[in-house]
């Protein structure tokens, strides 16, 4: 019988035995496998065999199986609703008396060592989070690969799909990472695939939405800087009054949502409308973004503590908090946030209070993406710099010393790049630094 024969022969079935007799004939290593699973549905399990390996024994011993140390005697298939005949292959003939008495009795028989003598057949079997999957091909080795792999996109979220009959509810804030579609974690993808409606940031891994069903409603919150865009108060709303009407509701935000990402103001407006939030983390580009393009926030001898600050206003401003003058004086590395338009009033604050000029800096802009650009400078020089390389947003500023151990890694990797054409052309098209200033030369 061909594979194709016999998929098409059998009538797959999920069989929901909790509570139901099912009769397991040996305990040898095939049925080792079986009994576990047997018991993961609720089963109720008889194990007739003399001798049986140490895992049934155990098994057996808490109470989980009842083990009748005997020969298999006819009449043992009487109140089953499955039976499976596991005898090893020398006693054929016991698989086969098995199989005859469950015959007579209309109980559905797997028998292990001759499927084509089998009324059932057991299907490579494998589960994702709710989901279960079963594979036959007729080749129990190509059956066992098909079920890993779906079961490995599923668990992923590579494969979808929404759910119908247990509908997700409420709202889930998701942080999508610092731009690259691949560092969204996989409980991110899962439920953004559950989703009714998407409200989405500008920096949010747009990529996926290309993934969602047609009938997901998008809304585009924006906030492009300096540009009119959804306020605060306007996604609170869309968040809460869409979750009210019954829809699944996720918030794809770039980052993660409690990184400077407001998803606190978001989750408190859902919370007090009786809205319920799942919160997914998401990859930060505070860390994320120097990462991907080979800056390490902290290096032993180097930084032990990196600081990471948001600079939507400039210092002095009377709505800013951040302590400058500390931050000038620490040797820790300085990651900032929306700092580009006012750079150049950073850099002069953190020379007034004390940080040298010479300091190395580092910008990365679009990080993640394949438009990923790093230049490496000092910081009397990063304005002009960033100037002159028309560098613009999104981008992470790294401040300290660990920029010259990351032009030290540049530079090493372009060597290393050297004796390849085609790594050559991949680093390139990463954007590995288009500018590096005398400092970091001779580092």
């Amino acid at each position: 019988m061909t594979g194709r024969q016999a998929a098409d022969e059998a009538y797959l079935l999920g069989l929901r035995l909790r509570g139901r007799r099912v009769v397991v004939i040996g305990a040898g290593a095939v049925a080792a496998r079986r009994v576990p699973r047997l018991l993961a549905v609720g089963a109720d399990v008889l194990l007739i065999s003399p001798e049986a390996t140490p895992a049934l024994e155990e098994l057996a011993a808490a109470g989980r199986v009842d083990w009748r140390k005997r020969e298999y005697r006819p009449g043992d298939c009487d109140g089953a609703w499955l039976v499976c005949a596991c005898a090893g292959p020398a006693e054929a003939q016991v698989n086969a008396r098995v199989a005859e008495e469950a015959e007579k009795n209309r109980i559905w028989c797997v028998r292990a060592d001759d499927a084509s003598e089998s009324t059932a057949w057991t299907p490579a079997t494998g589960t994702a989070d709710d989901i279960s999957v079963g594979v036959l091909s007729g080749d129990p080795r190509r059956s066992a690969a098909i079920r890993d792999a779906v079961t490995t996109g599923l668990q992923s979220g590579v494969i979808t799909a929404r759910h119908y009959r247990r509908r997700a509810s409420g709202v889930a804030l998701v942080g999508g990472g610092p731009g690259d579609p691949g560092l969204i974690t996989v409980k991110g993808r899962q439920l953004l695939a559950e989703a009714d409606v998407v409200v989405t940031d500008r920096l949010a891994p747009r990529e996926l939405l290309a993934e969602l069903p047609p009938d997901v409603t998008v809304i585009d919150a924006g906030k492009v800087p300096y540009k009119r865009a959804m306020s605060q108060d306007e996604i609170n709303d869309a968040l809460v009054t869409n979750a009210l009407q019954g829809r699944f509701v996720v918030r794809l935000k770039g980052g993660d949502p409690f990184v400077f990402g407001r998803g606190g103001e978001e989750m408190l407006a859902c919370l007090r409308a009786g809205v319920p939030v799942t919160v997914v983390p998401g990859v930060s580009s505070a860390v994320g973004v120097p990462t991907a393009a080979g800056v390490p926030v902290t290096h032993r001898g180097t930084a032990q503590d990196f600081h990471v600050i948001s600079v939507h206003v400039p210092p002095g401003d009377e709505r800013s908090t951040v302590d400058w003058v500390g931050l000038a004086k620490t040797d820790g590395t300085l990651v900032l946030l929306m700092a580009l338009e006012r750079l150049g009033d950073v850099a002069r604050t953190l020379i007034r209070y004390g940080r040298q000029g010479n300091c190395p800096v580092s910008v990365i802009a679009d990080g993640t993406m394949p438009t990923q650009r790093t230049i490496y400078s000092t910081l009397d020089q990063v304005e002009r710099h960033v100037a002159d390389e028309e560098i613009r947003p999104p981008a992470v500023v790294v401040i300290g010393g660990v920029v010259t151990i990351a032009t030290e890694l540049a530079g090493l990797a372009r060597r290393l790049a050297g004796h390849s054409q085609a790594t050559t052309r991949r680093l390139r098209s990463g954007g590995v630094s288009s500018l590096v200033p005398p400092l970091a030369e001779k580092n």
